[in-house]
């Protein structure tokens, strides 16, 4: 796993994080206020789509709301880039 994060305004958060979702590979996606205090966790799995996502994806919205910065934590699988020969 690989970890990265991000500084973000509150109002571009939901954006962010539908950009990070649709990427494939983020595993686990931590807000955090700008204080670096833990706002909420939500761990993403494989084929993670639709009805399944609105509930994270509200969340998400009601804690932009409540935040003017903060930060997203991105927990990524690694890709393995092996070329295999046929």
């Amino acid at each position: 796993m690989t970890k990265e994060s991000f500084h973000i305004n509150g109002e571009n958060l939901v954006k962010k994080v539908k950009e990070l979702i649709a990427e494939g590979n983020v595993r686990k996606i931590t807000i955090y206020d700008k204080y670096d205090k833990e706002l909420a966790s939500f761990p993403l799995t494989f084929g993670l789509i639709g009805v399944l996502l609105m509930p994270v994806l509200a969340a998400i919205g009601a804690i932009a709301a409540l935040v003017g910065e903060c930060k997203i934590m991105v927990e990524r699988e690694d890709v393995n880039n092996e070329v295999h020969a046929e």
